[in-house]
């Protein structure tokens, strides 16, 4: 709780003072009850400068090992990432990423709003890539609205494979909420991949991405993976991939 408190009433004012961010939209995002922000992603920053500009805590999936940290460093890593929402989760398909599913699941039917990239990883080549549906999952069984998101400039602050943020210009902007249930069940394939599609062009829309109209995935290491991919490529599983 007292990291949570630091986040927002430290983290958040410096970083406005040091990147000036445009957001637009605030008002979009609902005060109270359950919301999923469903962004696209372009950067490392892309979760801190989300939970830290939106108008209310938001929590994500974060990789279980900037919790595990030995000694100073990772003292400051837990308390960084604890103080501005993260939820630590083991990387992985199947068992793993249902389990991340139903951490985000459970945040939202406490009330709370949870972010997610429906890509599943980064753009490494600044298109918007296809929407894995489990994004559909939480909304459909949580009955909760998705406010799209839309990052511009966060790919500047920090490039894939950079360690250092640098001065860049960023905008956040937070759409009109969308109500998914008249798609159809969660349970549906159907119902999911129709609700995915319209949650991805409403970020496409606000973002100005090319769309790549395909999944970013990287290339299978094996024969079963590829088999894999094939038999699950709409499978809601497939949708977590914590950065």
């Amino acid at each position: 709780m007292f990291a949570t408190v630091l986040g927002r009433a430290v983290v958040a004012p410096l970083a406005r003072v040091v990147w000036r961010p445009k957001i637009i939209g605030r008002k979009n995002v609902p005060k109270r009850g359950p919301v999923i922000l469903a962004s696209n992603h372009r950067s490392f920053i892309d979760s801190p400068a989300i939970t830290i500009m939106a108008p209310r805590k938001v929590s994500f999936l974060a990789k279980q090992e900037y919790f595990t940290g030995k000694g100073f460093r990772g003292a400051v890593s837990r308390a960084f990432f604890g103080g501005i929402g993260a939820i630590g989760v083991e990387r992985g398909a199947g068992a793993a990423a249902q389990h991340a599913l139903d951490l985000g699941l459970a945040r939202l039917q406490e009330g709370e709003a949870f972010a997610i990239y429906p890509e599943g990883t980064r753009s490494l080549d600044g298109r918007i890539y296809r929407g894995r549906t489990g994004v559909a999952w939480l909304a459909l069984t949580s009955g909760a609205p998705v406010v799209p998101v839309a990052l511009r400039g966060t790919e500047d602050v920090q490039p894939v494979g950079s360690r250092i943020p640098k001065l860049a210009r960023v905008t956040i902007e937070f759409g009109k909420p969308l109500d998914l249930s008249s798609y159809g069940e969660a349970s549906s394939g159907r119902a999911r991949r129709h609700a995915t599609d319209a949650v991805m062009a409403a970020i496409q829309a606000m973002s100005g991405q090319e769309p790549a109209n395909a999944y970013n995935n990287p290339p299978a290491a094996t024969i079963v993976e590829r088999v894999r991919r094939v038999l699950h490529r709409d499978d809601p599983i497939e949708a977590v991939e914590p950065d």
